[in-house]
């Protein structure tokens, strides 16, 4: 039988968008108001877990697409790396889609999508597993493509001979239904309480001014 290592060390994949559109539906907030590092550590404490390292993925238009959205995620972006943050991005790619207007009628507007982003994570959850930098892979995300990431880790735990935990995390509420961990991995709700202590106190919708960075 594996023991269980004391401490555990745990990092924390952050899937920014998947984690954005869970916080809308659970606690209404419009915007990712979310301080990644500081939402980690809060589960990491309350789990008992030693968090070490921090990386956050997300896709961004560019500022030809949307200039007001690429300004809130370069600022949010380099703050978040002054805090040791580590950060993945990847353009959004954009295809029509039709949909259904509250009178019955279509319409066709532009959306962004993410590409590569969740293989991105998977990748990295396998590749640091194997390389032994983590005890806990700490998800932030509900993205069930990442299930395979998990069996993955399983297969690495008895190839290497030692204890080895996926955990994903989610915001929960009455408004948020039902909803799922990734499969195949310790699930871990987060309450709108836990998630108001981890709010980012800069707003970077507004002048860049008014930004306040950690150490300045």
């Amino acid at each position: 039988m594996r023991s269980e290592p004391a401490p555990k060390r745990t990092i924390a994949f952050v899937d920014g968008q998947n984690l954005f559109y869970a916080v809308k539906k659970a606690f209404g907030y419009n915007y990712p108001n979310y301080d990644p590092k500081a939402l980690a550590q809060k589960i990491c404490e309350e789990q008992g877990w030693q968090l070490t390292e921090v990386f956050f993925y997300t896709g961004m238009p560019d500022s030809t697409d949307d200039v007001f959205w690429h300004s809130f995620w370069t600022r949010k972006l380099a703050v978040m790396g002054t805090r040791g943050v580590k950060i993945f991005t990847r353009s959004l790619r954009y295809r029509n889609q039709t949909i259904a207007l509250p009178n019955g009628k279509m319409t066709t507007v532009l959306v962004g999508q993410e590409k590569g982003v969740d293989v991105r994570i998977a990748l990295d959850i396998v590749r640091m597993a194997l390389d032994n930098r983590y005890d806990v892979a700490l998800i932030l995300s509900q993205d069930q493509d990442l299930s395979e990431a998990a069996d993955e880790v399983r297969k690495i735990s008895t190839s290497q001979n030692r204890w080895l935990k996926v955990a994903s995390a989610f915001p929960i509420s009455p408004t948020a239904g039902k909803p799922r961990g990734i499969n195949n991995t310790d699930w871990i709700k987060i309450n709108r309480t836990t998630y108001d202590t981890c709010l980012d106190p800069n707003d970077y919708r507004h002048n860049p001014a008014s930004v306040r960075h950690p150490h300045g």
